[in-house]
This record gives C-alpha cells, structure tokens and sequence, in this order.
C-alpha cells in the first residue's frame, strides 16, 4: 500500500475560464476576487460589523484624503467586501465605494452627509490593503487603487426584466434551483445578496465547465456539482491544494523501493483487508500532504502489527519545522519530521483543528513509528500499489492536456486497483470528506499515467 500525488486536474485548469470573466466584469480583476475563506494565514472573509474592520476602514479613508486633491472629503458610501489575513499583525483587504461627502477639508465635522445628486458623489471603487500590528498600536497602508465607478446602462426593452440579468431567462429559474439545492445540501451560507450573486455567477460558470468535462472525458466518470462548484479556480487551489509539490528542487531525495518479489493479483482493495481508515477531511487548510503521510504509515503499521490506529495530522501541522502546515508541505520532509519527533500520536490523543497551533507532541504518547521511507518505481503498470474538483463517481480519464503531470498540487493516498466493466482505475483516497466524490474516493484511469499519477511516489518504511 502506497500513497501517491496527483495533479491538479481538468477542472481546476477550465475554472481559469470563469475566474477571468468574473474579473473583466468588476474591473479591478485580482482584487476583488481573492479568496473568501482559507485557514488562519490565509484571508478569511469579514462582516461589516467587524470592530477591527472599521478601525482598517477609517485610517485607509484617512490615507485616502490626505493624499487627495479634492475639495471635499470623500467616505465610505458601500462596503463591497474585506477580508483580513493574520501576517505578523493582522492586514486587512478592503474593497469599498468611496463618495463625496458635503463636508470641505478644511472644516474638520463630525458628521458629514454625502451630496443628495448621485452625480456630484463621484463615486470610486477603490482596493485597500491596511496592515495592524495591534500589540505596537501602528497601521499601515500597503496598497490603494482606485478607479471611478461604472454605472450599468439599462438596455430598452418591452420585456419583463429578469432578478439575473446576466442569465438567460429559460435557464434563470432551473439555474435558481440547482443553486438553491446546493446551497442546502453544502450548507452554504452568504453574507449578502451581493455575495450570493457573486456566487451564484461562479456556480453557473462551473456547470458549464463541468458539462464541457463531461463531454471530453475518455472514461466513465460523472462531472457536475460537487461542495466546490461556488468557489473560483484561486479560491480553490489557494485553500484546498499544496503548491510546494510542483517545486521539484525543493524535494529531498529519497531512498529508492526494492523491486516487487512476485507478479501482482490482476486486482487488490486495502480496504477489504482492513488496511484503511475512514476518510477524513483536511478542511479548509492545505495539509493534504500530512493526511496522504498518515494514511500510508496507517496502512503499513497495520501490515506490520495488525492493528489499525487512527494517526494524528495535527501533530505534522503543528511540529515539522520543514514543512509550510496549512500553506502546502512535501511528504518526503513529512517523513523526515516524523522520524526527528520519534512517532505520531493518535487522533484522539492529538486532534486535528485545521490550523497551525503550537507543537503539543508528547514523546510518552507515541502510537506509530517509522524507519525509513522510499521513492517508489516511476513503471505505473509494475507498480499496481503505484477531475477533482467537479467529480461526482465514476472512473476518470481526463485528456493530458487538462491533467499536466508537471503541475502536481495534491497529495492522496493510493488503497487500490482493479477494473470496472473493462476499464482499469486506481482507487484513491482522498482528504476532503465523504462527501466528496463516491463516499470521499476518487477513481483514475489505470494504465497511462493520467494525472502524473506516477510521479512522486513513496511510502513509509517500518521494521
């Protein structure tokens, strides 16, 4: 039983599709589309109400008028979205509309009304990025762009105007209701009707993608909604995958594998020999690269023991000082980390959170050990042991060039092979929950290296 890594697939590559669009329309492109939800170090979206958001909102409008020409003093008219990141302080993204207000500059007041005539506000949407170091009592501001405001022009029609404009009205209310049973199914929640529009043209991009995956895939999976299909290609990769993988020089080379003793069984599952556990989910840290570490040294202290344990990713999040926790990390440092620590913990000793936390790990209180790990054989069919985001079941084949084997993000863990109806798949266990895919299992073509799926593999060594 070994665990694999597998690149960032057809999907992810077609949402770019989506992310460019939503940024032509805006204005400000990047800006206002960075991610809204993440791990503590990644930006994690904001209420308006947010005491610290306020305070980051009145020294950026302070920056803003100090720096300006104009007469009159401009304010906050519309907050459209914020953010805050936690970076040595805490730096905050702020998009906002900024209007005139009747105040003049030079007469300091604490109330100032905006102009009543919509056309002397002069309305800007303007990108801020203030950076709090609370404990020093100082900001900054790291960055400012602003542009004025385009007013939509209503087209003239005799036809009844529908809630989405930018939909096709036949498709609007069928649209309407596929968003609505995945907003229940996911459990989905918006901060307001500006969010969930926003979403809302995200979620009907990617049916389209999704559809479009459908009609070139090579095998039998099934494309559509999955828990991801109201987040951009940004979001996504930014929250859920590991980066550090496609960075080849940082990789520690690793001892290579003895060659297989014997021919393989034209089919095995780790799952019917009690090898695996259940699946767990990463949440929104990009750890992927500990759950992929754990699961193989799972698989093979129960070959070697006989007892399967569940083993702590928490304790690689929080004590491997090589790896980067919810920011990306290499199974081959994982490895090494767990080595220098002298063993995992168990999950119910040492529990996940989704964060980085300080190191808890009790040496009294070690589950599993390792030895040594190895690099295993690039050959996919002597191996036998060895897209994502809108797939739904099925055996996936997405075509090479959707699935670039040099763009490896992700970190999995093989538990099997064998055939359906003909057609040969890896079964692969994934980290994003059961409601992912078919109970939390991802299954890809066996037999042509689909999806790098031979590239950087390993697995733990235990005497």
């Amino acid at each position: 039983m070994v665990r694999f890594h597998c690149c960032r697939v057809t999907l992810i590559l077609w949402l770019a599709l989506a992310t460019a669009a939503l940024g032509s329309v805006h204005g400000l492109g990047e800006d206002l589309d960075r991610p809204l939800f993440g791990p503590p170090g990644s930006p994690v979206r904001l209420q308006e109400s947010d005491p610290g958001l306020q305070k980051a909102m009145q020294f950026a409008e302070e920056r803003y008028n100090r720096g300006s020409n104009a007469m009159h003093l401009r304010k906050v008219s519309r907050l459209i979205s914020a953010t805050k990141q936690l970076v040595k302080g805490v730096r905050y993204t702020i998009t906002v509309e900024l209007s005139n207000t009747q105040c003049k500059k030079s007469v300091m007041l604490r109330t100032c009304d905006f102009y009543p005539e919509a056309h002397k506000l002069k309305t800007e949407v303007c990108v801020f990025e203030v950076w709090d170091i609370p404990w020093q009592g100082t900001s900054t501001l790291l960055k400012q762009k602003c542009q004025p405001k385009v007013e939509p022009q209503p087209e003239e029609t005799n036809e009844a105007t529908d809630v989405s404009p930018s939909l096709p009205l036949e498709v609007s209310v069928e649209l309407l209701g596929q968003f609505k049973e995945f907003m229940i199914k996911y459990n989905k929640v918006y901060s307001s009707q500006e969010e969930a529009d926003h979403r809302l043209r995200i979620f009907h991009e990617n049916l389209k993608t999704a559809e479009k995956l459908q009609s070139l895939d090579q095998g039998s999976a099934e494309y559509g909604v999955t828990m991801f299909s109201d987040l951009t290609e940004e979001e996504f990769r930014s929250t859920y995958l590991n980066p550090l993988l496609s960075q080849w020089t940082l990789h520690r080379p690793m001892k290579s594998a003895s060659p297989a003793r014997g021919p393989a069984p034209a089919s095995w599952d780790w799952r019917d020999h009690g090898a695996v556990s259940p699946v767990k989910n990463q949440g929104m840290c990009g750890s992927c690269w500990a759950f992929s570490v754990t699961g193989n040294i799972e698989g093979q202290w129960f070959l070697r023991n006989g007892t399967l344990l569940s083993l702590s990713e928490q304790e690689l999040v929080d004590c491997d000082g090589l790896d980067k926790a919810c920011r990306g990390g290499l199974p081959s440092n994982a490895y090494e980390a767990i080595e220098k620590l002298g063993g995992l913990e168990s999950e119910s000793d040492y529990s996940y959170s989704g964060h980085k936390q300080k190191c808890g790990f009790t040496t009294g209180k070690v589950a599993a050990y390792i030895n040594s790990s190895v690099e295993l054989s690039k050959d996919e069919k002597g191996e036998q042991s060895n897209n994502k985001y809108f797939y739904r079941k099925g055996v996936s084949h997405p075509l090479k060039i959707f699935c670039n084997p040099w763009m490896i993000d992700h970190a999995v863990l093989l538990v099997g092979y064998g055939e359906r109806k003909g057609v040969p798949f890896w079964a692969i266990k994934n980290s994003w929950g059961e409601d992912y895919g078919e109970q939390g299992y991802y299954y890809l073509y066996r037999g042509s290296s689909a999806c790098g799926i031979n590239s950087m593999c390993s697995s733990a060594v235990i005497n």
